[in-house]
């Protein structure tokens, strides 16, 4: 496991396989795929079956959580990975306070976007 795959493990603790949030959306696996496809979620291949799966902190109110797929745009025009930018919206920073993620849970995506807008430059 890389030291960032061991960072993941260590800051997120809940996950949901693709059929999980199948289930919670309502719709058919192939739908999360799209998903997944569009860039609306990221997901990670994890677990004893290395299976697709996303940070159930993602996933509020049984929809996505506004503003994400915005802000992975701005991490990846900042040249993160996917497993960066899972690390980066879990990670705590005391300027929010708190995670990125839990800004944008708390409706705070404009002062999450600025940091991430920050790391491009």
């Amino acid at each position: 496991m890389s030291e960032t795959d061991t960072t993941i493990e260590k800051l997120i603790a809940d996950w949901l396989t693709l059929p999980d949030l199948a289930e919670i959306f309502g719709v058919e696996v192939t739908r999360i795929r799209q998903l997944l496809k569009d860039r609306q979620i990221l997901a990670v291949r994890r677990g004893e079956n290395n299976s697709l799966q996303v940070p159930a902190a993602f996933i509020q109110n049984n929809a996505t959580v506004k503003g994400l797929t915005g802000t992975f745009t701005v991490l990846e025009d900042a040249g993160f990975s996917d497993r960066e930018i899972l690390e980066w919206l879990f990670t705590p920073d005391e300027s929010l306070p708190g995670t990125p993620i839990d800004a944008l849970r708390g409706n705070r995506k404009t002062e999450v976007r600025r940091r991430a807008q920050a790391l491009a430059v």
